[in-house]
């Protein structure tokens, strides 16, 4: 589309491309070999966490793990429950993952940030959480053994990182104020719906895609009236 006529989030296609491309290689969490020969203490695991230093007869570069949404959604097809899960896993802590909340509270503290300085509108952030919440709320409260709660799906994954600085990207993006909240609404939607019944954990580049399919339906349907034109009669 050239430069700013893009149709598709640039770094949302990238992932996805890279996710289906090598599935295998982006969902296995193999433990590495020296790793799965020793366990780290409690005073290491606090020095890695803090300094990024392994013991010395460690020469691993980097720690990767499933995330928590990843987890949640493996066990639920085990037939495990959320309480079960959320008890029985270290991953976990009282809402969601361990460490994920932290992030989640930081990208939402510079979104908010962001908001104020208007460099963005708060209307796609505030539809796409709000009917993530809304919706996995509905699914808690009529299966809450079975349906993670509205908390958990904010701040496990990467819903607020889309909501504020993905979804808001202004070339595929819905233009108009009503049409920014039916395109934010529709992400929070299908971030659900993926998520819970999807093939991945985490839906938020497929929903981002989606709705940058349907943003010029929007924008179409939306479009605020021209100033003086009578809608009701011909130019």
């Amino acid at each position: 589309g050239g430069l700013g006529f893009n149709p598709f989030n640039p770094a949302m296609i990238g992932y996805v491309v890279l996710l289906v491309s090598f599935p295998r290689e982006l969902t296995l969490w193999s433990l590495p070999a020296q790793l799965a020969e020793q366990t780290l203490g409690f005073g290491a695991t606090l020095n890695y966490i803090f300094s990024a230093t392994l013991p010395a007869n460690l020469t691993i570069d980097a720690l990767t793990a499933a995330t928590p949404l990843d987890v949640m959604k493996t066990q639920l097809g085990l037939g495990q429950t959320t309480s079960g899960i959320m008890a029985a896993q270290p991953v976990f802590g009282f809402i969601g993952g361990k460490g994920w909340i932290w992030i989640n509270i930081l990208l939402l503290a510079g979104g908010l940030w962001l908001i104020y300085r208007r460099v963005i509108n708060w209307h796609i952030p505030a539809a796409l959480l709000g009917s993530l919440f809304a919706i996995s709320l509905l699914f808690f409260l009529l299966d809450p053994e079975h349906s993670p709660s509205p908390l958990f799906h904010l701040f496990s994954g990467a819903a607020i990182l889309g909501a504020f600085f993905i979804a808001t990207d202004p070339v595929t993006a819905a233009t108009s104020n009503v049409g920014r909240l039916w395109y934010g609404a529709g992400i929070g939607i299908l971030i659900y719906v993926i998520r819970s019944w999807g093939g991945f954990p985490d839906g938020v580049a497929f929903a981002v895609l989606l709705m940058n399919m349907a943003a010029p339906t929007i924008d179409h349907y939306t479009k605020p009236r021209v100033f003086g034109h009578d809608g009701n009669k011909d130019a």
